[in-house]
Formats: structure tokens, sequence, C-alpha cells
């Protein structure tokens, strides 16, 4: 094209006006073309290259020298076009020059713009090289970071802070809250918030609860000690406070004491076959079977009053611990005055002052071996479990229940360190900062010690430049003692955000329980994770001695985790050994920055055919769908690990679905209405040496026909519930943005 316009040019004049709009696009195209230096330079480049293929024809200027790349971005091309096309051109504005003056002049100002584009581009080149003279400093790798965190939590630093949280003892509720918040905000947490619920809590009466033997007309304190004879009512003693069971009826009842050992089904027909069971009370053992699953067979079959104990062969050989009672509560969660929703401004209230017809009193191992008529205990491996000799006659005694119910506040302080990736997606860790009574902070500082050092070295790392891909929620709990009221009334309130953000719970209810054995307790998806990292901590234990055996299950979880894991269905997992800081930390770390939660769908399906192969109940169609899930759940975890492990494979769309499906798959086996005292999450179970399901081991109804039968379908349900997650994330890979089919 450029070749026929030069020719074009020399033919004949153009004219006058297209010369003159000629020259006001140059002026344009210049004007242009100096302020904005990179385009122009591209463009001077384009139109060289053009002349340059002008140039090597027969009209080609012999005085001109070839146009060499590091002058490529000279102007010269453009000027040398536009003056072929019209000789005249200058002359239209100024007298035409001499030849050589014309041509000297241009080589002037072609060289004028050529070393003013040079400077320019100079200028731009050492600008932004010495820009990159600072390169930004790369986040630290989850190892280094690991590293760190495990130096900087000490057990001297957690003593310091359970000192601290000691002299809270006697503080109210709302003190230790406030000083948590206040602590947590001089740490760095910057998005903390306090949340307040008014609720309906079940204290001990003005008066003590009493057991007397109508026969000898002897008064006796749930410890076993003798009524005083003028009991002070304005200073009740903190035995009292102890020694009550929360929730529970109050009032007096007269009745003839009954055995039911741990109440199970058979002995339970034992009893109703030998005498008339209605208003009668019973001597209740605590065992594996949930307290309140127990105590509702009780009141269906007509009881009116239990007492509680644990027997010795069940407990520790302490004989010191014979005299004293303990104190339960018989709420399954939450505020009794607003089931399942929340207790705030506007919730309706019900009337509900108790949570079963049933006087319930706990008792000492003395009180029981006395009501028994049992006059000895064997110890050690002879052990032999308190019972009611058959020839003995029962005895009759009047039970009073003094309780009392009131409207509180309970308090919870949550505070959040922002992911940066996934800030939607939280991973809860939680402890406590109350007690069943003031002047027992022992049971809850050690895990609010914990995590609050936990978050100092968290936060301190996240001053140096580290942010973790998601949010990480620090929640101490108040009203835990009671029924995990404040937890479950925050997780009512914040329900459909959780359902959708919530990906994983790490409970600091209980951490430290002793130093010779490693309790841990996790959902089956987190097995894994939770069995690797007790690896790890065995393997350092080596060195120093003291090395525990792993101790890993699926048991029901006790303390605040259990709305979560239980109402939720959102994988959890607690440590309890003397060094759980460190298998803690590492937890919240993976769970945190992990590109693919390191949740294992393979170690659920396993653990559905473990609890079913012994199970006499299953039928083949039962067994038949849950080795297809095996299966299928084999498939997704083989392929979970191509995006886990090779960052080419981490589209973020793509394995933010796939995370989504391994945090919802524990959903799949949450049923309605579970028996009392029994987990809606079908996946977790009650005795940690016999895989089963709760659910058949405890049927709702027992004494309905059928009930186990509709345990089955549930069961069922749920299994193909989860194969179709599963298949659907199985479409992920065979959908994914980089499969060339």
């Amino acid at each position: 094209m450029s070749y026929k316009k030069v020719h074009a040019a020399h033919a004949g004049s153009l004219e006058r006006e297209e010369l003159q709009a000629s020259a006001l696009d140059l002026e344009w195209d210049m004007e242009k073309e100096l302020q904005d230096p990179v385009l122009g330079l591209d463009r001077f480049q384009m139109e060289c290259l053009d002349h340059q293929t002008v140039g090597n024809s027969n009209h080609a200027d012999s005085d001109l020298e070839p146009i060499q790349p590091s002058v490529s971005v000279s102007p010269h091309g453009r000027f040398e076009r536009l003056q072929e096309e019209d000789p005249n051109y200058i002359s239209h504005f100024t007298r035409a020059p001499p030849k050589g003056q014309r041509r000297s002049s241009c080589s002037l100002v072609r060289y004028l713009l050529a070393g003013t584009g040079l400077f320019i581009l100079g200028l731009l080149i050492g600008h932004y090289a010495h820009r990159t003279d600072k390169p930004t400093p790369e986040p630290p790798a989850d190892t280094d970071i690991l590293e760190e965190l495990l130096r900087d939590i000490t057990a001297t630093k957690i003593q310091a802070l359970h000192r601290n949280f000691s002299s809270l003892s006697d503080y109210s509720e709302e003190a230790s809250v406030n000083h948590l918040y206040q602590q947590w905000m001089d740490l760095g947490l910057t998005d903390i918030q306090l949340s307040n619920y008014t609720v309906l809590l079940s204290l001990p009466g003005p008066t003590s609860s009493s057991i007397v033997e109508l026969d000898s007309h002897q008064c006796f304190l749930p410890s076993g000690a003798q009524c005083e004879p003028k009991p002070s009512n304005n200073n009740p003693m903190a035995e009292q406070h102890y020694s009550y069971a929360a929730y529970s009826a109050a009032g007096s009842l007269e009745a003839v004491v009954v055995d039911v050992q741990y109440g199970g089904l058979e002995d339970l027909r034992r009893a109703s076959t030998t005498m008339n069971v209605t208003h009668q009370i019973v001597l209740l053992k605590l065992g594996k079977t949930p307290l309140l699953y127990k105590l509702s067979l009780l009141a269906q079959m007509g009881f009116r009053g239990v007492l509680l104990y644990v027997d010795p062969c069940d407990s520790p050989s302490d004989q010191s611990l014979w005299n004293k009672a303990f104190g339960v509560t018989l709420n399954p969660g939450g505020d009794p005055s607003t089931p399942g929703y929340p207790s705030i401004a506007g919730s309706h209230r019900e009337e509900r002052t108790n949570l079963t017809s049933l006087l319930v009193q706990p008792i000492s191992v003395s009180l029981a071996k006395r009501l028994l008529n049992v006059q000895s205990v064997g110890l050690g491996n002879l052990c032999t479990p308190l019972a009611m000799p058959a020839a003995s006659e029962r005895r009759r005694i009047q039970l009073t229940v003094g309780t009392h119910s009131v409207f509180k506040t309970v308090h919870n302080v949550c505070g959040y360190l922002r992911g940066k990736t996934n800030p939607d997606r939280y991973v809860l860790v939680g402890s406590r900062h109350d007690s069943w009574h003031k002047g027992t902070s022992a049971d809850w500082r050690g895990g609010s010690a914990m995590m609050t050092q936990i978050i100092t070295s968290v936060t301190k790392q996240a001053r140096r430049g580290w942010e973790p891909d998601r949010t990480t929620v620090f929640c101490s709990w108040g009203g835990s003692p009671l029924g995990n009221i404040g937890s479950f009334e925050w997780g009512e309130e914040n329900r459909a955000v959780l359902q959708s953000h919530a990906v994983a719970y790490v409970s600091l209810h209980s951490p430290v329980r002793g130093t010779e054995t490693l309790r841990s307790t996790a959902s089956p998806s987190l097995l894994q994770l939770n069995s690797d990292i007790q690896k790890r901590q065995l393997l350092s234990c080596i060195r120093g001695g003291n090395c525990p055996g792993p101790n890993l299950s699926s048991l029901q979880i006790p303390g605040d985790v259990s709305f979560f894991a239980n109402q939720l269905s959102v994988p959890s997992m607690e440590f309890a050994f003397e060094q759980t800081k460190e298998m803690t930390t590492e937890a919240i770390l993976r769970l945190v920055n992990d590109p693919v939660l390191p949740f294992c769908p393979l170690d659920i399906a396993l653990d559905i055919q473990n609890k079913l192969k012994d199970e006499p109940l299953s039928d083949p169609r039962l067994l038949a769908a849950a080795a297809s899930l095996r299966e299928s759940s084999a498939f997704l975890q083989s392929e979970t690990m191509r995006p886990a492990n090779d960052p080419k494979e981490r589209d973020p769309s793509h394995v933010r679905m796939l995370n989504d499906v391994l945090r919802d798959l524990e959903k799949s086996f949450t049923v309605p209405q579970p028996p009392p005292g029994v987990y809606r999450n079908l996946l977790y179970s009650l005795n940690e040496k016999v895989p089963e399901f709760s659910m058949l081991k405890y049927p709702r109804d027992p004494l309905r026909f059928n009930a186990v039968n509709e345990s089955l379908s549930m069961i069922t349900t749920a299994i193909n519930s989860a194969e179709k997650l599963i298949r659907s994330g199985l479409e992920l890979f065979e959908n994914s943005p980089d499969d060339p089919n």
C-alpha cells in the first residue's frame, strides 16, 4: 500500500484542500504521540518497517541508510511518507528551501525526535527498573509458620495465663468476658464481637436437697453427710450448689427405692415384673448410655424419682471421692424457654421451669451403699459393682429436691482473624469462661489460657505479613455448665451463616485431662488429619520419653462443640493431653491454610461399613448401599489428591466447589429427631470400643414396635444422600476447566 502511494505522488500533485487536511492530520498525530510516548514509539516502529520496504525499491533515495533495529523507534518513516506523497508539503506554509537544505532539515528533525523518544523510553525503563530493585518478600511457608507458632506457644506462657485466669474465679461472668475482650484487643484482634442472651437458668433452691430414711428418720445430704439440725438458708454451702441436677422437677416424694443398675431394658423389665414401679424412686448408675435417654425411659414407665451415682468400679479408686456428690444438667442444649430459636429481643418464651417430670438428685457412693444395704465394696481387679442383695428389703425414703429457675444473662465473646483468599469460610476455635459455680474455675481456665496464647502467637505472625487463607473465629462461651447455653444461642442466631460458612470446629473445652493417655476425638472426616498430627507428636516425644499411646475415636464430644457437631454437622475435633497446644495449633493451621480441606471422605465410608459389619439388623440392600458409598468415596479421595498436591490443578472456583462438597458430606448424616441424648449426626457413636450406630443401639422409642426399622430407614436415607453428594464432587473433575475434552 505504501509503495503505490509513493508512485502516485510522483505522477501528479494533490489538491490544495487535501494537502491542508494532511498537514492538520500530521500536527494532530504529533501531538498525540508526544503526549503518549509509548503509543507513539510503537506506531513509529511499525511505520518505519513499512518505509524500510519501500526504500528497497528502485525509487529509494540513495542517500538514506538502512534503518537498523536500534533506531526503529524513529519517526522518520512517518515524515518520509508524507513528503513523498506531497513534495510541496512544507511549501504550503513556508518557502521551499533548496533540496540539500530540505534533506538536512528532515534529518535534523528525524534525529531530534529519535533522541527525544529514546530519552523518554530510558526514563520509563529506569523508573520500572528502580521499582523492581525492591522485590516484595514472599510470605513464609506453612511449615515455617508452624515452627514459629510452636516456639512461641510455650508451657511457661500458658501457665502464666492460667494463673491470671485463676484470679477471675470469684468474678462475675460479665467481668470475665470484659477481661477477655480487652485482652484480645490488646493482642491485635481488631474484629471482636460481644453477644448477650437472657436465658432461663436452673439453680439450687434456698434449702438443700435431702434424703430421709422413713424407718430410722435419719436425714442425709446428697454427699452422705447427715443434715444439720438447723440449716442456714441465708448462706447455703458450696456443696449444695454443686450437688444438684439442673432443670430437674422440684418437690418432695415418699416412695420405695428400686435398684435398676444402669437402666438397661432388661433391668427395667426385671424391675417392672417384680413390683408396681409407678411413682417409685430408682437408684441409677451413670454409664455409657446417655442419661437423658435413660430418664426418658424411666418417665415413660411411670417412675417419679431418680437417685444418680457412679459405681466405684467405674470411677478412680480414690476413696476420698466416695463421700462427694456431683452435679449434672438435664438440658440437651440452649435456653429451654426458646427451644430451637435464639433468646433475643422479641422471642416468644415458653414456661418450662423443668425439663423432666422426674425428681432427679445426684448422690455419693457412700449414700448409695447405705440405700442398697451393701456393707463393703471390692477394689482393684476384684471390684464388685454395687447391687442390692436379692434377699434385702427395699428401703422407703422421702426425697426432697429444691431447685428453682431464674432468668439471667449469659455472655459470649468472638474474635475474627480474617482470611485472605476465602474470608467467608470459617474455622471456629471454642473455649469457655464459665463454671458450675463460683470458685471452681479450674474446669475452664486451662482451655482459655491455651486459646489466648494461640491468639497471641497467630496475631504476631499476622503482623509480620502472614495471611491465612480462611477466617479463624475464636470464641469463648458462657453458660456452658448448664447446657452449653451460650454456644447454642449464638449458633441459633447465626445458623444460616454457619451452615454455609463454617468448615470446622476445634474444641478447647477440656484440653488437659492428665498426662498418661492421649485422648483425641474427631468426626470421621477428620480422623486422618487427627491421626497424622498424633503420629508426628508421638515421634517428637520419643526423644523425651513419656509418650502416650494413640487414642482416637468418633465419640460424641461433650461441651460447646455439641451445637456445631450435633445440630449443624460441622466436622469437629478435640485433643486432650498435656501437649494439646502443639496438636491444636497444627490442626488450626492446616484447617485455615490447606488449599484443599484436609477431610477424608473415604474414612466416612469405612466407618459406616465397620458399624454395619457385625450388625445383625443389617439387610443386603443396606450393605450394598454402604459398599457403593465406599467405592465412590475412594474415587473422590483419589481425585482430591490432584489439587491438594499439585498447584497447577488449583483452579480457584474448582477448588472452592470441591471444598464445599467435602465440608457438606457429614450433613448428609443428620437426622431430624434423634433419641434423647443421641447426636443428630449419625456418624458419632457412644462406645469407643465397639463400632455401632447409636440409633440402632438406642432407638427413639424402644418400647414401640418397628422402632429399630425406623432407625434403619434413616441410616439408609443418609447413605444414599451422601452417595449423591460424592457423585456431584466427582463431576467437578469430569468438567474440570483444565480438561481438554
